[in-house]
């Protein structure tokens, strides 16, 4: 049973390799009919979806895709995985199996389609929808996952496919900075990696270490004027290994009044961890570089509350935050549970 539905799953993705072999992706006002064009040179095929694909099955489509349209596959991949940390943030719901991009019937239809569920190709096109039929089916189907990635690789590879015109088609579709560079960040993530395989976590600090923290987020802060305590303290000696919890870019690094020597890490799921107060950096660590889970970012220190190299104002202890992006704004929350989490995965390998 697996096995035919992989091979439908392929054959579906044969459907959209005849629908984007050409040079290139033609521009936006013309690719309905090079769709129209080669849907007339083969068999429709059902549009039903199998069992959802392993990250190796997905990654291979986005390779296929890749080199039908000259879109990096990292770059296919981080669009995906954008989408995907939005649908999280703003809890919007993909029918599709495989994809996580999002389509609103709006969009997908044409903004002055009288009919927000048009799948016809040619209204669609008519009132200038994004809808798109990549599975061959002669319809345009917002859930389907082919038809949905046709139609953001006309997106990505209107007018070419340069670096610099892929971050052009990006701002004219999301018309949000934010999302340009995030992402930018998750394809260097991809390019460096070469896998979708990036979920793994690890504790921030070396679980055979002296440590001790409790839940300290929301606690009050005087220092600075009256504000909230947005992370949560791992009090430990001074030069202690403060480690990357994650697969991610360093976003930022360097010194903040408020802590101190920090280096901050965006992941794939768009959540960025603060590591504050810190003695000093991992010097090879650079703004840009790509870590991973259990990699020395730095040491315990107690730098903070002042000028540059100001220390010694509190007891030694790594302040760890989350803050999570929604693509316009950003928040923290309680990383205590997730640190209680990692903390017994690793404690649970060393068994």
């Amino acid at each position: 049973m697996i096995e035919m539905q992989s091979r439908a799953f392929w054959s579906k993705v044969l459907v959209l390799s005849l629908l984007l072999s050409t040079s290139a992706i033609p521009p936006f006002s013309n690719i309905d009919g090079t769709l129209a064009r080669a849907h007339n040179q083969i068999t429709p095929i059902p549009s039903s979806q199998p069992t959802k694909p392993s990250q190796a099955e997905r990654k291979e489509l986005f390779e296929k895709i890749s080199l039908l349209s000259g879109i990096p596959w990292t770059y296919l991949a981080a669009v995906d995985q954008y989408e995907k940390t939005i649908n999280i943030a703003k809890k919007r719901t993909v029918q599709q199996s495989l994809t996580n991009i999002y389509f609103s019937e709006l969009v997908w239809a044409g903004i002055l389609n009288p009919d927000p569920q048009d799948t016809n190709l040619k209204s669609v096109s008519f009132f200038h929808g994004l809808g798109r039929d990549g599975s061959g089916d002669g319809i345009a189907d917002r859930n389907n996952d082919l038809d949905v990635l046709a139609a953001m690789a006309a997106i990505l590879g209107n007018n070419g496919t340069r670096v610099d015109t892929l971050q052009t088609n990006l701002w004219n579709y999301y018309h949000n900075a934010r999302s340009v560079e995030r992402i930018r960040q998750f394809t260097a993530i991809y390019e460096t990696l070469g896998t979708l395989e990036a979920n793994a976590h690890a504790f921030p600090l070396p679980v055979t270490s002296n440590y001790s923290y409790r839940s300290t987020w929301g606690d009050s802060r005087g220092w600075g004027g009256h504000r909230t305590h947005e992370g949560t303290d791992l009090f430990a000696g001074y030069g202690v290994p403060v480690r990357s919890t994650c697969y991610g870019i360093v976003e930022i690094k360097g010194w903040n009044p408020y802590g101190g020597w920090r280096i901050g890490i965006r992941d794939l799921n768009n959540i960025y961890h603060y590591y504050a107060h810190l003695s000093g950096f991992q010097k090879s660590i650079k703004i840009n570089d790509i870590v991973k889970p259990g990699q020395t970012l730095g040491w315990v220190g107690s730098s903070g509350y002042g000028k540059p190299g100001t220390s010694g104002k509190f007891p030694p202890h790594l302040h760890f935050g989350l803050y999570r992006d929604n693509g316009t704004t950003e928040w923290s929350y309680d990383p205590y549970p997730s640190l209680r989490r990692w903390e017994r995965e690793e404690r649970g390998k060393m068994k």
